[in-house]
């Protein structure tokens, strides 16, 4: 009997649960890999996981707090990912991911991808960036595989990833220069656009997700 995956999606109030949980859930669906999709902010739960997803809206400060509040959860995924369980984050599950966020003061990320999260700028365009865009790749990655020509996913934000490092960033979009819309250290990984929007594109993304084995771990 093939094991079940579990799939970890992390509640902390910080938003898109359910609709991630069910792209997850569909994604593994269509690509026939047998998958249990649970929204949880149990500790134990999140360390037993084989794949971990952390969705996110609102504002880097807000989520960060929500983390913290939850005893033992910002640990157990630091001990997952150590032991190198694949992660995604998504919108400001994403942006977390970085060493800081400027929004309503510092406050500390997880430390994972260099950087900070800051006020977009674009002259001219509205904000927050709403609504779909091209995604265009900086090199090759497992995640981007079997996107075609290009793909567009559905940005909703207006803080971005800045000042990070050329290597740990998979794909950009173009709103007003290039802003981060997929990034990578080892086993850890993060999109700034709503994969669970994202139609046929997200669930792409999520299936290669499940499907992932990183050769290395993130470095920090």
């Amino acid at each position: 009997m093939t094991q079940s995956l579990s799939i970890a999606v992390v509640d902390y109030e910080g938003g898109n649960l359910a609709s991630a949980a069910r792209a997850a859930a569909r994604a593994a669906e269509l690509s026939g890999i047998a998958a249990t999709v649970s929204i949880t902010n149990s500790p134990a739960d999140v360390r037993a996981a084989d794949r971990i997803i952390l969705p996110g809206q609102g504002a880097f400060a807000d989520c960060a707090r929500g983390l913290e509040s939850i005893t033992g959860l910002k640990d157990a995924i630091l001990t997952a990912t150590r032991s190198g369980t694949p992660f995604l984050g998504i919108c400001v599950g994403m942006q977390l991911m970085a060493e800081r966020g400027l929004e309503h003061g510092t406050t500390e990320g997880f430390g994972w991808i260099a950087g900070e999260i800051a006020p977009m700028d674009a002259p001219g365009l509205r904000m927050p960036q709403m609504g779909w865009n091209e995604l265009n790749f900086s090199h090759p990655h497992p995640l981007t595989e079997g996107l075609g020509a290009a793909p567009h996913g559905y940005f909703v934000h207006s803080y971005a990833l800045r000042n990070t490092k050329p290597e740990t960033l998979i794909a950009t979009t173009d709103y007003g220069g290039p802003v981060p819309a997929i990034v990578c250290n080892g086993n850890v990984a993060g999109t700034q656009f709503h994969v669970e929007k994202s139609q046929t594109v997200g669930l792409q993304i999520l299936t290669n997700f499940l499907a992932w084995t990183p050769e290395t771990l993130c470095d920090v």
